[in-house]
Protein backbone atom coordinates (compact mmCIF):
# COMPACT_ATOMS: atom_id res chain seq x y z
CA UNK A 1 0.00 0.00 0.00
CA UNK A 2 1.15 3.43 -0.79
CA UNK A 3 -0.06 6.81 0.11
CA UNK A 4 0.72 9.88 -2.47
CA UNK A 5 0.64 13.54 -0.91
CA UNK A 6 0.13 16.11 -3.63
CA UNK A 7 1.51 19.88 -1.41
CA UNK A 8 3.74 19.94 1.27
CA UNK A 9 2.45 22.82 3.39
CA UNK A 10 1.54 22.91 7.18
CA UNK A 11 -1.07 20.45 6.57
CA UNK A 12 0.75 18.21 3.82
CA UNK A 13 3.10 17.95 6.45
CA UNK A 14 0.55 16.49 9.18
CA UNK A 15 -1.10 14.13 6.84
CA UNK A 16 2.71 12.42 6.07
CA UNK A 17 2.62 12.33 10.38
CA UNK A 18 -0.76 10.84 10.76
CA UNK A 19 -0.12 8.31 8.32
CA UNK A 20 3.32 7.17 9.79
CA UNK A 21 1.40 7.08 12.84
CA UNK A 22 -1.21 4.86 12.21
CA UNK A 23 -0.04 3.09 9.41
CA UNK A 24 3.48 2.44 9.44
CA UNK A 25 3.74 -0.15 7.16
CA UNK A 26 2.60 2.23 4.00
CA UNK A 27 4.69 4.05 2.18
CA UNK A 28 4.09 7.59 1.72
CA UNK A 29 5.00 9.24 -1.37
CA UNK A 30 5.40 13.34 -1.26
CA UNK A 31 5.40 15.57 -4.21
CA UNK A 32 6.22 19.47 -3.75
CA UNK A 33 6.72 22.10 -5.86
CA UNK A 34 9.44 23.53 -3.74
CA UNK A 35 11.25 20.13 -2.80
CA UNK A 36 13.25 18.45 -5.45
CA UNK A 37 12.43 14.74 -5.55
CA UNK A 38 15.06 12.89 -3.30
CA UNK A 39 13.67 9.08 -3.75
CA UNK A 40 13.08 8.89 -0.15
CA UNK A 41 10.48 11.28 1.20
CA UNK A 42 9.44 13.76 -1.96
CA UNK A 43 8.97 12.18 -5.48
CA UNK A 44 7.54 13.88 -8.84
CA UNK A 45 4.37 14.36 -9.82
CA UNK A 46 4.38 11.20 -11.99
CA UNK A 47 5.40 8.95 -9.10
CA UNK A 48 3.21 10.18 -6.40
CA UNK A 49 0.08 10.25 -8.78
CA UNK A 50 0.57 6.31 -9.39
CA UNK A 51 -0.03 5.50 -5.61
CA UNK A 52 -2.66 3.37 -4.31
CA UNK A 53 -3.92 6.49 -2.73
CA UNK A 54 -3.09 10.39 -3.54
CA UNK A 55 -4.12 12.87 -1.57
CA UNK A 56 -3.87 16.31 -2.74
CA UNK A 57 -3.38 18.92 0.19
CA UNK A 58 -3.28 22.19 -1.83
CA UNK A 59 -5.01 25.12 -1.52
CA UNK A 60 -8.72 25.46 -2.55
CA UNK A 61 -8.37 27.48 -5.99
CA UNK A 62 -5.35 25.24 -7.07
CA UNK A 63 -7.89 21.67 -6.24
CA UNK A 64 -9.68 20.99 -9.29
CA UNK A 65 -6.44 22.02 -12.04
CA UNK A 66 -4.41 19.42 -9.53
CA UNK A 67 -7.27 16.83 -9.97
CA UNK A 68 -7.40 17.33 -13.66
CA UNK A 69 -3.58 16.65 -13.84
CA UNK A 70 -3.55 13.55 -11.38
CA UNK A 71 -6.31 11.63 -13.12
CA UNK A 72 -4.48 10.56 -16.59
CA UNK A 73 -1.55 9.67 -14.30
CA UNK A 74 -3.83 7.91 -11.62
CA UNK A 75 -4.01 3.60 -11.20
CA UNK A 76 -7.11 2.46 -12.82
CA UNK A 77 -8.11 1.50 -9.01
CA UNK A 78 -6.27 4.75 -7.46
CA UNK A 79 -7.96 6.42 -4.91
CA UNK A 80 -8.56 9.77 -4.58
CA UNK A 81 -8.71 11.23 -1.01
CA UNK A 82 -10.06 15.16 -0.45
CA UNK A 83 -8.90 16.86 2.50
CA UNK A 84 -10.24 20.25 1.54
CA UNK A 85 -12.07 22.39 3.63
CA UNK A 86 -15.49 23.27 1.62
CA UNK A 87 -16.92 20.54 0.17
CA UNK A 88 -19.74 21.68 -2.42
CA UNK A 89 -17.20 22.73 -4.46
CA UNK A 90 -14.19 20.00 -4.32
CA UNK A 91 -17.21 17.33 -4.64
CA UNK A 92 -18.80 19.34 -7.40
CA UNK A 93 -15.16 18.82 -9.44
CA UNK A 94 -15.17 15.57 -8.44
CA UNK A 95 -18.14 14.22 -9.85
CA UNK A 96 -17.57 15.85 -13.10
CA UNK A 97 -14.01 14.90 -14.05
CA UNK A 98 -13.89 11.76 -11.72
CA UNK A 99 -16.81 10.48 -12.24
CA UNK A 100 -15.96 6.65 -12.95
CA UNK A 101 -12.92 6.92 -10.55
CA UNK A 102 -12.75 6.12 -6.72
CA UNK A 103 -13.21 8.86 -4.31
CA UNK A 104 -13.83 9.98 -1.17
CA UNK A 105 -14.67 13.65 -0.17
CA UNK A 106 -13.39 14.51 3.55
CA UNK A 107 -12.73 17.04 5.72
CA UNK A 108 -10.37 16.27 9.01
CA UNK A 109 -11.83 19.33 11.23
CA UNK A 110 -8.55 19.66 12.83
CA UNK A 111 -4.95 21.01 11.95
CA UNK A 112 -1.32 20.93 13.10
CA UNK A 113 -1.66 23.49 16.13
CA UNK A 114 -4.34 21.49 17.63
CA UNK A 115 -2.13 18.25 17.15
CA UNK A 116 0.20 19.41 18.42
CA UNK A 117 -0.93 20.81 21.44
CA UNK A 118 -2.73 17.58 22.23
CA UNK A 119 0.71 15.58 21.57
CA UNK A 120 -0.42 14.02 18.68
CA UNK A 121 -3.16 12.27 20.76
CA UNK A 122 -6.44 12.52 17.88
CA UNK A 123 -9.17 11.19 20.31
CA UNK A 124 -12.40 12.59 19.64
CA UNK A 125 -11.10 14.68 16.49
CA UNK A 126 -13.90 15.30 14.13
CA UNK A 127 -13.05 13.80 10.48
CA UNK A 128 -16.13 14.54 7.77
CA UNK A 129 -17.13 12.27 5.71
CA UNK A 130 -19.28 13.51 2.73
CA UNK A 131 -19.46 12.07 -0.57
CA UNK A 132 -17.91 8.87 -2.17
CA UNK A 133 -17.50 6.36 -4.84
CA UNK A 134 -15.58 3.66 -3.08
CA UNK A 135 -17.54 -0.37 -2.96
CA UNK A 136 -19.55 -0.20 0.03
CA UNK A 137 -16.89 -2.63 1.85
CA UNK A 138 -14.35 -0.73 1.23
CA UNK A 139 -16.06 2.51 2.95
CA UNK A 140 -17.09 0.77 5.64
CA UNK A 141 -13.49 -0.65 6.10
CA UNK A 142 -12.00 3.30 5.65
CA UNK A 143 -14.62 4.08 8.73
CA UNK A 144 -13.98 1.24 10.53
CA UNK A 145 -10.17 2.07 10.53
CA UNK A 146 -10.58 5.55 11.89
CA UNK A 147 -12.91 5.16 14.42
CA UNK A 148 -10.74 2.46 15.86
CA UNK A 149 -7.68 5.05 15.80
CA UNK A 150 -9.97 7.14 18.13
CA UNK A 151 -11.04 9.64 15.52
CA UNK A 152 -14.95 10.75 15.76
CA UNK A 153 -16.60 10.16 11.95
CA UNK A 154 -19.57 12.46 11.43
CA UNK A 155 -21.73 11.90 8.02
CA UNK A 156 -23.12 14.22 6.00
CA UNK A 157 -24.05 15.54 2.91
CA UNK A 158 -21.26 18.54 1.39
CA UNK A 159 -24.21 21.29 1.58
CA UNK A 160 -24.74 20.58 5.60
CA UNK A 161 -20.87 20.29 6.12
CA UNK A 162 -20.55 23.71 4.03
CA UNK A 163 -23.61 25.51 5.97
CA UNK A 164 -22.34 24.22 9.59
CA UNK A 165 -18.26 25.61 8.31
CA UNK A 166 -19.99 29.13 7.02
CA UNK A 167 -21.17 29.39 10.79
CA UNK A 168 -18.43 28.15 12.53
CA UNK A 169 -14.84 27.52 11.12
CA UNK A 170 -15.42 31.04 8.60
CA UNK A 171 -17.07 32.79 11.51
CA UNK A 172 -13.93 32.14 13.98
CA UNK A 173 -11.93 33.66 10.92
CA UNK A 174 -13.79 36.49 10.27
CA UNK A 175 -13.75 37.39 14.09
CA UNK A 176 -10.24 36.64 14.36
CA UNK A 177 -9.01 38.36 11.29
CA UNK A 178 -10.94 41.54 12.51
CA UNK A 179 -9.11 41.24 15.92
CA UNK A 180 -5.68 40.68 14.70
CA UNK A 181 -6.16 43.80 11.92
CA UNK A 182 -7.16 45.96 15.02
CA UNK A 183 -4.29 45.04 16.81
CA UNK A 184 -5.74 44.06 19.92
CA UNK A 185 -3.79 41.93 22.33
CA UNK A 186 -3.54 39.99 25.56
CA UNK A 187 -2.80 42.23 28.88
CA UNK A 188 -1.87 41.47 32.35
CA UNK A 189 -5.45 41.71 33.43
CA UNK A 190 -6.80 39.27 30.90
CA UNK A 191 -10.40 37.32 31.77
CA UNK A 192 -10.11 33.97 31.53
CA UNK A 193 -13.15 33.97 28.65
CA UNK A 194 -10.70 37.09 26.70
CA UNK A 195 -8.03 34.04 26.87
CA UNK A 196 -10.37 31.71 25.19
CA UNK A 197 -10.61 34.34 22.28
CA UNK A 198 -6.88 35.16 21.87
CA UNK A 199 -6.08 31.73 21.56
CA UNK A 200 -8.14 31.09 18.84
CA UNK A 201 -7.43 34.57 17.07
CA UNK A 202 -3.81 33.69 17.13
CA UNK A 203 -4.79 29.45 15.89
CA UNK A 204 -6.46 31.13 12.69
CA UNK A 205 -4.96 34.98 12.31
CA UNK A 206 -2.08 33.63 9.86
CA UNK A 207 -4.38 31.63 7.56
CA UNK A 208 -5.69 34.53 5.10
CA UNK A 209 -5.23 32.29 1.91
CA UNK A 210 -7.68 29.70 3.91
CA UNK A 211 -9.65 32.27 5.09
CA UNK A 212 -10.02 34.24 1.47
CA UNK A 213 -10.13 31.01 -0.06
CA UNK A 214 -13.32 29.54 2.20
CA UNK A 215 -15.16 32.64 1.73
CA UNK A 216 -14.74 32.25 -2.52
CA UNK A 217 -16.03 28.53 -2.59
CA UNK A 218 -18.17 28.34 0.17
CA UNK A 219 -21.63 29.45 -1.12
CA UNK A 220 -23.14 30.19 2.61
CA UNK A 221 -20.21 32.25 3.51
CA UNK A 222 -21.73 35.67 1.88
CA UNK A 223 -24.83 35.37 4.59
CA UNK A 224 -22.94 34.86 7.28
CA UNK A 225 -20.72 37.91 6.03
CA UNK A 226 -24.32 40.16 6.20
CA UNK A 227 -25.55 38.35 9.12
CA UNK A 228 -22.25 39.60 10.90
CA UNK A 229 -22.46 43.10 9.47
CA UNK A 230 -25.98 43.40 10.19
CA UNK A 231 -25.30 42.00 13.99
CA UNK A 232 -22.52 44.94 14.34
CA UNK A 233 -25.09 47.86 13.36
CA UNK A 234 -27.11 47.06 15.98
CA UNK A 235 -24.60 46.43 18.65
CA UNK A 236 -23.45 49.79 17.58
CA UNK A 237 -27.12 51.23 17.85
CA UNK A 238 -27.51 49.31 21.02
CA UNK A 239 -24.47 51.13 22.46
CA UNK A 240 -25.63 54.57 21.27
CA UNK A 241 -28.70 54.62 23.04
CA UNK A 242 -26.99 53.30 26.24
Amino acid sequence: MSVGIIGYGSFGALLETLVNQFAPTVEVKIFSSRREPDGTQFFSFEEVAACDIVIPSVPIHAFEETVAKLLPLMRPEGIIVDVATVKVHTVGVLRRLASDRHWVATHPMFGPESFAKRNGDVTGFRIVLTEHTLPTEQYTQLVDFLRARGFSVVEMSPEEHDQHLAETLFLTHLVGQIIARGNFGRTEIDTVSFGYLMDAVESVKQDTVLFQGVFRYNPYCRDVLNRFGIAEGEVQQLLQTA
